[in-house]
C-alpha cells in the first residue's frame, strides 16, 4: 500500500503522449521491468505475484533460463531469413512436434503466422476454401483477435467493431453455453440442451448449412467470463457439424500448452477438431501463432494465400521447442491440474464467506470467479472486479478481470503452491477490503478492464 510507483507513473504519463490509446487496456499503472518464475518487478522495484501469465502466454513464466537460452543461441546463428522463399531446421523441428501432440488420429499440415488474430484470419481461408461454402459461425461474448477476420468473428465489445465496417461478410453468432447465466433459466437437473436449438432453428429458417462452412467456438469462453460449456453441449455441436459437412474448429489461442492440464483444452471434451488456431503461449512470449488442420483442409489453398515476411522465425521456432520441452520435462500438465483443482478449492471456501462471489469455474490453471451483486439476481458486480483487482496490485498481486466482473485467475504454469497460497490471501483480504468499503471509487477511473 505504501509502494513507490513514481517511474512507473512517468512512463504511463509519456506512453498517453505517444502510443495510440486504442491499443490499451487500463487495469493499474504497472510498468514492468523484469521477471523471473511467477513474480514481475515493476520500474520502482517493487515485486508482484503475477497470476495472468501475460495473458495466458507465459505458461513457462518469466525468463525461463531454457527459453532464454534458446533465443540466444539461436540469435547467435541467424536471427531471421523471409521463410517463404527458403527453408530452415528449426520450423521442421516445431512443426513436427506441435502435429504430433495436437488431437487428431489423422494427417495434418501446419501453417504459421504471428499471433492469433492472424491465424484466426487464417483459418475463415482454408474454411472457406476447402468447403467451397461462405458462411462461418462464431459465439456471442467470444474474442479471437484484432484483425479484420479475427474482429469480424468477435462478439464481445463494440469498440472493438465501431467506425471500421463493413466487416468480413458471412459471419454469424449465436450464444455460447452458459450454465451460470442461463437464457432458458434452466438447471443443470432440467437441462436438456434447449441452448443448442438456436443454432437448430438458424439452420432452419435462416442459414442454411450446406452454406456453413466451419463453426469456431472456444473450448472455454475466455474473455466472456471463463465459461466451461457442458461436454454434451460441445458433443452435440461436433455431431452437428459432421451431420452437414460443417468444419469443427477451436481457438485455443489462451487455453492451449498445458493451460487446462492437458496440452489443449478441447482434449478435454474427447473430440477430435478438424482445425486448430494456436497462439499466445506457444512460444512463451516470442511472437508465433499457427493454425494446424487436417491435410486436405490445409492443402485447399495455393501459394502465396497465407505468408507473412517475419513468421516462423528461427528465434520464435526454438524458444516454442522449449517451451514444449519445459512443459514436458517439469510435468506442467500435472502441475496445471493439481494447483488448479487447488485454487477452484480455496476460491470455493471463500464463496461460502463472501456473498460477492457467485460462482467458481474452470479447467486446470484457468479459473473464473464471478463476483456479483446478488447472488439471485446474478447481477455483475463491476466495481467490486475493478476494485478488487486494483488493491490487490497495490498489496503485490497481478490479477485482473474479464467480461467486466469475473476475476481472470490465469498464472504461470510453473507457480509454485506458496506463491498460490501468498497471491490468495492478498485477493482475500482485497475482497474483504471492498466489502469494508476500504478502496475509493477513485480507483475506478484507473481501472477500466474489458
Amino acid at each position: 500500500m505504501s509502494r513507490s510507483i513514481e517511474k512507473c507513473k512517468a512512463i504511463v504519463e509519456k506512453d498517453k503522449e505517444l502510443y495510440a490509446q486504442a491499443g490499451k487496456i487500463p487495469y493499474f499503472p504497472l510498468a514492468v521491468k523484469s521477471g523471473h518464475g511467477a513474480i514481475i518487478e515493476d520500474a520502482d522495484g517493487n515485486e508482484y505475484i503475477d497470476m495472468l501469465s501475460s495473458a495466458a502466454v507465459l505458461n513457462t513464466g518469466h525468463a525461463h533460463p531454457k527459453i532464454v537460452e534458446a533465443i540466444t543461441t539461436q540469435a547467435k546463428e541467424f536471427v531471421h531469413y523471409i521463410y517463404p522463399y527458403v527453408y530452415h531446421e528449426p520450423l521442421v523441428e516445431l512443426a513436427k512436434e506441435i502435429i504430433d501432440i495436437t488431437p487428431g488420429n489423422f494427417e495434418k499440415r501446419i501453417i504459421f503466422g504471428l499471433t492469433g488474430s492472424d491465424s484466426n484470419d487464417g483459418m475463415i481461408k482454408f474454411a472457406r476454401a476447402y468447403t467451397g461454402r461462405s458462411k462461418i459461425i462464431s459465439f456471442i461474448g467470444s474474442y479471437h483477435g484484432s484483425t479484420y477476420g479475427a474482429i469480424s468473428l468477435s462478439a464481445l465489445n463494440l469498440n472493438m467493431r465501431r467506425k471500421i465496417g463493413p466487416l468480413v461478410p458471412d459471419i454469424h453468432h449465436i450464444h455460447y453455453p452458459d450454465c451460470y447465466r442461463c437464457r432458458l433459466g434452466k438447471k443443470e437437473c432440467s437441462c436438456k440442451l434447449e441452448c443448442i436449438d438456436e443454432l437448430e432453428d438458424a439452420f432452419k429458417h435462416y442459414l442454411a448449412p450446406d452454406e456453413v462452412a466451419a463453426i469456431l467456438i472456444e473450448p472455454i469462453a475466455g474473455d466472456a467470463g471463463l465459461i466451461v460449456p457442458p461436454k454434451r453441449y460441445m458433443e452435440r455441436l461436433y455431431s452437428i457439424c459432421k451431420e452437414n459437412g460443417i468444419l469443427f474448429v477451436v481457438d485455443e489461442v489462451q487455453q492451449g500448452f498445458g493451460r487446462t492440464g492437458k496440452w489443449f483444452g478441447i482434449e478435454n471434451f474427447d473430440i477430435e477438431p478438424d482445425m486448430i488456431v494456436l497462439g499466445k503461449s506457444i512460444a512463451s512470449g516470442m511472437p508465433m501463432s499457427a493454425i494446424v488442420g487436417r491435410k486436405e483442409i490445409m492443402e485447399s489453398l495455393d501459394s502465396p494465400a497465407h505468408t507473412f515476411t517475419v513468421a516462423a522465425n528461427p528465434i520464435a521456432c526454438k524458444a516454442a521447442i522449449a517451451t514444449l520441452d519445459i512443459i514436458r520435462e517439469e510435468s506442467l500438465l500435472k502441475n496445471s491440474k493439481v494447483l488448479g483443482e487447488y485454487m477452484k478449492e480455496r476460491f470455493r471456501e471463500m464463496q461460502k464467506e463472501y456473498e460477492v462471489i457467485g460462482d467458481v469455474r474452470g479447467i486446470g490453471m484457468t479459473v473464473g470467479v464471478d463476483l456479483v451483486k446478488n447472488r439471485e439476481t446474478k447481477e455483475k458486480d463491476k466495481d467490486g472486479a475493478a476494485k478488487i483487482c486494483y488493491r490487490a496490485w497495490e498489496k503485490g498481486v497481478l490479477v485482473t478481470f474479464v467480461s467486466s466482473n469475473v476475476l481472470r485467475i490465469q498464472p504461470p504454469l510453473v507457480i509454485s503452491k506458496e506463491e498460490i497460497d501468498r497471491a490468495l490471501d492478498i485477493i482475500e483480504e482485497s475482497i474483504r477490503e471492498y466489502l469494508s468499503g476500504n478502496i475509493s471509487d477513485e480507483v475506478l477511473k484507473e481501472a477500466k478492464g474489458w
